[in-house]
């Protein structure tokens, strides 16, 4: 009996070590850290491993250090030019600061994806709808320097901002089309344009040459009537008369008018 009455008596002492145990023990992983509270005040930042906390007089706060993807909502902001645009990005930040993340701002991850959404209507607005499809990877610098600099003092590091996808309307999209379209149209007759200004400069260089030199006008008219009997349909050549020849002959008829 008294050896009944003494486990009765002992197992209400172990059941009660082991909530105290099971309420004291903590393990973080690698990638977490417990900011720890004692009696409502900050007493530091813990882990990873295990540790042991007091029951009902210490409180943790986990807080996960891998970096974090935010999808930003789709906004609907008018650039400089007054050019209605739906845009939405998304951001990757990490924790660097426990003690802050939790200490500084109530909730880190809302806090964060508030200031990702007006920052993004903010400088969206500041540039033309050009300069939103052109330059992107200036618009997304200058996104992630604004976030990061209004996160720092919770301990959020903003790593990386992109610009996912922009919407503009129908009609915007065919007026730049047809814009896209006169550009290339006007490029192609200014690469013809030079063409053929390149291609006078040079006629202009072979005629002073074959100026220079009778013998090369002959030859350059029989490579033309031999490239023309090489044509098929063709039976009929006509071979150039210098004017030279001529000149005989007119001056002779003047002076009989004469």
């Amino acid at each position: 009996m008294d050896q009944i009455g003494f486990v009765k008596g002992v197992l209400p002492f172990i059941a009660l070590l082991v909530v105290f145990l099971m309420q004291s023990i903590r393990i973080v992983a690698e990638y977490e850290r417990g900011v720890i509270f004692r009696l409502g005040r900050l007493i530091g930042v813990k882990g990873p491993g295990l540790f042991i906390l007091i029951p009902l007089v210490d409180r943790m706060v986990k807080v996960d250090l891998r970096t974090v993807t935010l999808d930003v909502p789709t906004q609907e902001v008018i650039t400089r030019d007054n050019v209605p645009a739906k845009v939405n990005a998304v951001v990757y930040f990490r924790v660097t600061d426990p003690s802050n993340a939790v200490n500084k701002v109530q909730n880190f991850l809302l806090a964060t994806s508030q200031i990702a959404q007006t920052t993004l209507r903010s400088v969206v607005g500041q540039v033309t709808l050009d300069e939103v499809l052109a330059e992107r990877e200036e618009i997304n610098r200058r996104l992630q320097k604004i976030i990061d600099l209004q996160t720092d003092p919770w301990g959020i590091k903003i790593s990386v901002v992109e610009l996912k996808d922009v919407q503009i309307p129908e009609q915007m999209q065919r007026a730049i089309a047809q814009q896209a379209e006169a550009e290339r149209q006007r490029r192609a007759k200014v690469i013809h344009a030079e063409g053929e200004l390149q291609a006078s400069e040079k006629l202009v260089q072979a005629a002073a040459v074959l100026g220079r030199e009778p013998a090369g006008m002959q030859l350059r008219f029989l490579q033309t009537a031999q490239a023309l009997g090489n044509e098929k349909g063709r039976t009929t050549i006509l071979f150039p008369l210098p004017v030279d020849l001529l000149e005989g002959f007119f001056k002779g008829k003047k002076e009989h008018r004469a």
